[in-house]
């Protein structure tokens, strides 16, 4: 009953199922929310003691799950409490895998190996309603249950369990060759399966979760095949309620890319230092994050969505309605530091994104420099001089003929300093250039970049990166140029309050950003009020801060962690931990009739 040979594919730790304490100023990987005592539960032992009394039991759960596995484990905890289970599996009641690849085919994009287009079906569809009114429970066990991704749409009346999987589990997961798609009946190599999971799979596990979430009675963290925590649902909604009113942090991630540094690997010492880099930190890209709750030592991961799900208008307060379940911002870590240039690269207009990819806002960002080598850049618009028609004839002679380009002679670039703010709205052609730890603050979309030039690299599998041409030029603002550039896309901090030990400064973004960014400076505290939108901060200079909020919570945030405040929580104090002046920047929601 062991979990299948080389299960995941990474060198990053499996978390485990304890919370260990972390000193002040040392990063947290692995960032509880306290619910309080004996919430959680750990085993297979303890989850078949709470079933005993069942006799119709429904597991649902989301995609990568090992259900095999995951069946026989409990199976065995059961029959050890002599009762005799008849186990229904809600995959034999699919679609079969041709009709199945007709009905997502529309929304894969093709051939591209980047993009498809966001499913606009539900979850039943990969199923058959006859087969699945078939699947019924047999009166003469003990207990039936039901089980495996979808398994609620069956309908039985009984004990609804949901097993939930983090995003980068799932996707360690894949890369082992371990995971099948919806409907699939074999993997498929990693990157076609990412797309397929973003653009078909994600969509309809997530709306299918969102309607369980009010009715789900036991959930259940999937990440150790062998040792999972659950709790129960009044206890996970409770817990998602407290955290909507107060303040949280993500569970972070980390990846390597072909062009990353190693300022990451060398702040963040208790990662596995077996890796080429640590290009990105995912600090909080909602769509791939979790959250983790602890109680008495024990530790639980559900998505991220869980809490937009069940509490998106007091995490979005005024935004609410614009945004309904989606959070709409982003904290990242892009390392170049001892690394090397991006690629040069463009985000899509709103309308282009919504048309062809069906997301409902685009991926305007802005570079904060968290640190930086001496004589760092960044690339941002375009030089004075552009003509676009010899840009495009030199981009496409660098990619058919495999030559370099002189970048420098179409793209301007910008002295990168620490704190500078640089302004990235849609259409802006840019990149960091090497030696930059930037802290990306963005809309939450993210994988929507048509890079334009690569600098002649391969990626760290050994295959060309993909160059998006056609997409880039559709998109690109030619008339970001030159001193426009300097007037328009890098922030000039402007002071809005000021005593002798603390400072409010305000980094105004472009009009193209729906958000704004500020910065808290304080020597011992500072007070500050949500006025309706979220709070998105990062610590960049100082040790530790606590943040106290109104309803008592408190809870300490460590240098160049991200944590958010969401709307519902109202006014909150920042305490400085440290001896030195802390500094938090904060990304907020602007209001509608604001375009600073």
């Amino acid at each position: 009953m062991s979990q299948p040979p080389n299960w995941r594919k990474t060198t990053q730790d499996l978390m485990s199922a304890y919370h260990t304490p972390t000193e002040p100023g040392q990063y947290d990987l692995y960032p509880g929310f306290d619910i309080g005592p004996d919430k959680i539960n750990l085993g297979f032992g303890s989850l078949a003691k709470r079933l005993t009394q069942e006799h119709a039991v429904i597991i649902d759960g989301y995609l990568g799950v090992f259900w095999p596995d995951f069946q026989k484990r409990l199976d065995a905890s059961l029959r050890a409490r002599d009762l005799v289970v008849s186990w229904v599996d809600v995959s034999k009641a699919l679609k079969p895998e041709a009709e199945i690849a007709a009905l997502i085919e529309p929304f894969l994009g093709g051939d591209d190996p980047i993009f498809g287009t966001r499913f606009t079906g539900a979850l039943a569809d990969f199923f058959d309603p006859a087969k699945l009114a078939a699947l019924q429970p047999d009166l003469e066990a003990d207990m039936s249950i039901l089980y495996g991704c979808g398994a609620a749409l069956v309908g039985w009346d009984g004990l609804n369990v949901y097993v939930d999987l983090p995003k980068n589990e799932l996707q360690f997961r894949s890369r082992a060759g371990k995971v099948n798609n919806l409907g699939a009946t074999k993997p498929i190599p990693p990157k076609p399966q990412y797309k397929r999971f973003y653009f078909v799979d994600w969509p309809a596990l997530n709306a299918h979760k969102a309607h369980l979430l009010a009715h789900v009675d036991l959930v259940i963290d999937g990440q150790r095949p062998d040792e999972p925590t659950w709790m129960t649902g009044d206890d996970l909604r409770a817990g998602l309620n407290r955290m909507a009113h107060n303040c949280f942090r993500v569970r972070p991630w980390f990846e390597p890319g072909v062009w990353g540094g190693q300022w990451i690997e060398k702040k963040i010492p208790q990662l596995p230092q077996d890796v080429p880099n640590y290009a990105w930190s995912f600090e909080l890209i909602v769509p791939e994050n979790g959250l983790l709750f602890e109680s008495s030592g024990l530790l639980l991961e559900v998505s991220f969505d869980c809490l937009m799900f069940h509490n998106h208008p007091e995490v979005l307060g005024d935004s609410a309605a614009r945004f309904g379940y989606e959070f709409p911002i982003r904290f990242d870590f892009l390392d170049t530091v001892d690394g090397q240039n991006l690629s040069v690269q463009v985000h899509p207009r709103p309308d282009y994104i919504r048309k062809h990819f069906g997301e409902s806002f685009t991926q305007d960002e802005t570079y904060y420099i968290l640190d930086c080598e001496p004589n760092s850049r960044v690339y941002l618009g375009f030089q004075d001089d552009i003509d676009p028609v010899v840009f495009r004839a030199e981009l496409e002679r660098s990619f058919n003929d495999s030559v370099p380009i002189d970048a420098d002679k179409f793209v301007n670039s910008e002295p990168a300093n620490k704190h500078d703010l640089f302004l990235i709205p849609h259409g802006t052609i840019h990149c960091s250039g090497k030696g930059v730890l930037v802290l990306e603050i963005s809309a939450t979309p993210y994988i929507f970049t048509f890079k334009l030039y690569d600098w002649m690299r391969l990626d760290l599998d050994g295959k060309p990166r993909p160059i998006n041409l056609e997409r880039g030029f559709e998109n690109l603002n030619f008339e970001r140029k030159g001193e426009r550039v300097r007037e328009e896309l890098i922030s000039r901090p402007e002071i809005l309050g000021e005593e002798d030990d603390w400072r409010f400064v305000h980094l105004p973004t472009h009009a193209d950003h729906f958000y704004g960014v500020c910065r808290y400076e304080f020597d011992r505290e500072i007070s500050a009020e949500t006025s309706g939108s979220p709070h998105v901060m990062s610590l960049v200079e100082g040790q530790s801060v606590t943040l106290e909020t109104e309803q008592g919570v408190r809870q300490r945030f460590n240098y160049a962690e991200t944590f958010v405040v969401p709307a519902a929580a109202g006014a909150y104090r920042l305490i400085n931990e440290g001896t030195e002046r802390a500094q938090v920047v904060c990304a907020f929601v602007k209001p509608e009739d604001d375009d600073e």
